[in-house]
């Protein structure tokens, strides 16, 4: 039987080196694999290239991270709840590839499916296409490096020309997931907008470590309710159904409204 159950959080991220590029799931604080980011904020390692939908906010997910100057470039599609995200970009300190939703999730989903590159119309017209959307700015107003120009091309679909433009797929050294359940083989289940980007976060690692709240014993979890294979998936700690989870903004109606 192949048991890719590890025993603890810190066990299980203790080879990763400075420089590593990791995919990290989770959808706004929903479904952050926060056991292993704090693993590897105590382990040390910095200079990371990360790539996931946000990057948490100022005291979790990967906020913890952020603010403990660790990661060198985030890849992102939304990082507007986060003050410290905003100050580090803006002097200089950190470098951002701002990717669309949709085309970031596809670019990791084909990057673990063995795609190199994709054709989208999301962008087109605009800087994510053209090139020049500020990537690192120099501290002092300036921009220090911008993306550059994508190839755009024109193909009929459907009888009608549209343009389109290439995005290539993203593959990582390690990635970062947090799941419901999974068994010792590595097979997990997701809870609802917990879903969002953690299959796909694991797809794009070469090297897929899972943070799980129950550990079921294989045979387990029905096929037919397994969200993400085993074959993806190289590792599973076991965090318990206990593990704190934190939501960005509570929002709550007055009595009797």
């Amino acid at each position: 039987m192949i048991d890719k159950t590890v025993a603890g959080a810190a066990e299980a991220v203790a080879d990763i080196p400075d420089g590593a590029s990791i995919a990290v799931g989770g959808f706004g604080l929903s479904g952050n694999p926060i056991a292993l980011i704090e693993a590897l904020l105590a382990q040390g390692t910095t200079d990371l290239s990360i790539v996931s939908n946000n990057c948490g906010v100022d005291d979790w997910g990967l906020g913890v991270l952020l603010r403990a100057r660790r990661i060198r470039k985030m890849t992102s599609s939304y990082v507007g709840e986060n003050k410290e995200f905003e100050r580090q970009f803006l002097s200089g300190e950190l470098e951002l590839e701002l990717t669309p939703q949709g085309t970031l999730a596809e670019k990791l989903r084909a990057g673990g499916s063995g795609i190199a590159a994709f054709f989208t119309q999301t962008g087109v017209g605009t800087q994510v296409a053209d090139g020049g959307l500020p990537r690192r700015y120099d501290g002092r107003g300036g921009v220090a490096l911008a993306s550059p120009a994508k190839d755009v091309r024109t193909f009929a679909v459907d009888g009608v020309e549209k343009e389109y433009v290439l995005e290539e797929a993203i593959t990582t050294d390690f990635a970062f997931v947090h799941a419901l359940r999974g068994d010792r083989h590595g097979n997990l289940v997701f809870a609802k907008s917990a879903r969002n980007f953690n299959p796909l976060a694991a797809m794009a690692g070469r090297v897929c470590i899972a943070q799980v709240e129950e550990l079921i014993e294989p045979g387990g979890i029905d096929p037919d309710a397994v969200h993400l294979p085993g074959v993806f998936v190289h590792r599973v700690v076991e965090v318990g159904t206990e593990i704190e989870k934190r939501i960005e903004r509570r929002t709550v109606a007055a009595e009797g409204e």
